[in-house]
């Protein structure tokens, strides 16, 4: 066993037990974030503030003087919780009704809580600066990684580093992916308004119903014929609402759904486009329409000098056949886009599946549950990203 992981090992799975017990949801982090702040203060030469009322920022300044290793470095943590009611058989189940940790941001922060408790007593050997950073509100837009990166959490910052945890890994192996990993997200809500009347005489009528299925179909040719396949969107229309009665043509009909890209340039056009045929249809009909935009997170791209020294350091900490590489990137969102929108950064996946789990139950299921095995490999990876950056 790894020393750096085996000094702090049961003191994380306790700190992520609790935090599992524990959750609260986005930007109601109250206890969560005082938890973590008052841990925070009993590790020594920690400046730990509260940017935000439910964040807690600690920054470890170096007392060794380096003029190679001089650098800023970020560590991030996501600490809120889910609307979910618990399923997994564990014994330290959430005690909030419907609320849980059901994508493992107890687990975040408990392995950065075991990095700086390990780097705070290694602050002689350092120098430069780590901030350690427990983010609220990563679940709900517009996030708190964009409301931190205002208040100047990472001013000054040379690399941003984070973990996430995937079910679909083993625990003790760590993914690497350069370039776009996760997609920008925007969601869009359309109401048609037509003219109801009776099923029997449709032509007295403007049917939102028809109407409706026709943008539905027609948005789907903004992916196959309107832009690039090596840069095309997912379009989803995931909601559809018309009507309540089998013989009554309604007045309106709604539907909803989700754009995901990773090109800037398509993640705009795609808006043109998908407004400009609810407008062409609608307007065909003689019906009305109104577009409601939900703009969220940016694509998260990871620099590939962050991922060089992600790679170095999972090769040491797992093994280089524990090191998984990934090609395609994801579909998902992650706020942590704000910090590698502003610095180099570099966030990956760690595996926390057990095969005696059985089935991998994916994030935000209410079955999810991590093989806390895999928490100590998480606060070494920081641990030795600190050291090469920070240390002679």
């Amino acid at each position: 066993m790894n020393p750096v992981r085996e000094s702090v090992k049961d003191e994380v799975i306790t700190w992520r037990r609790h935090l599992h017990e524990n959750p609260e949801l986005s930007y109601h982090e109250h206890e969560t974030s005082e938890y973590i702040y008052n841990l925070l203060n009993t590790f020594s030469g920690l400046e730990v503030t509260r940017p935000t009322k439910t964040s807690v920022l600690a920054v470890l300044k170096g007392l060794k003087t380096s003029a190679e290793k001089r650098y800023t470095i970020a560590f991030r943590a996501d600490i809120d919780a889910l609307p979910i009611e618990e399923e997994a058989d564990v014994d330290f189940k959430s005690k909030n009704p419907g609320v849980m940790h059901a994508c493992g941001h107890d687990a975040h922060a408990a392995m950065l809580l075991g990095a700086a408790k390990t780097l705070s007593e290694k602050r002689e050997e350092i120098s430069g600066e780590i901030r350690f950073i427990f983010q609220h509100a990563e679940e709900v837009t517009p996030g708190g990684a964009q409301e931190l990166v205002e208040k100047g959490a990472i001013d000054g910052v040379d690399y941003a580093f984070a973990l996430h945890v995937t079910p679909y890994e083993q625990a003790g192996t760590i993914c690497i992916k350069e370039g776009e990993l996760c997609a920008a997200a925007d969601d869009f809500e359309i109401k048609v308004i037509g003219q109801g009347g009776h099923a029997s005489t449709p032509e007295l009528t403007i049917d939102p119903l028809v109407i409706g299925s026709e943008i539905a179909t027609n948005i789907q040719h903004i992916v196959s014929r309107k832009i690039s396949a090596l840069k095309a969107p997912v379009i989803s229309v995931t909601k559809f609402n018309c009507g309540n009665a089998l013989n009554v043509i309604a007045e309106q009909a709604e539907l909803g759904g989700t754009i995901r890209s990773l090109d800037p340039d398509s993640r705009v056009k795609s808006r043109e486009y998908l407004e400009q045929i609810v407008n062409g249809i609608t307007e065909t009909y003689g019906a009305k329409y109104e577009i409601k935009w939900e703009l969220g997170y940016p694509a998260v791209v990871n620099h590939i000098d962050a991922v060089n020294i992600s790679r170095a350091v999972v090769e040491e900490v797992c093994g280089k056949e524990n090191l998984i590489n990934v090609e395609e990137p994801l579909f998902g969102t992650e706020d942590f886009s704000s910090f590698s929108e502003a610095v180099p950064a570099s966030m990956q996946f760690i595996g926390v599946h057990n095969d005696a789990f059985g089935k991998a139950f994916p994030l935000h299921h209410p079955k999810f549950k991590i093989d806390e095995k895999a928490l100590q490999y998480g606060v070494d990876y920081f641990v030795k990203i600190a050291e090469k950056l920070t240390c002679d």
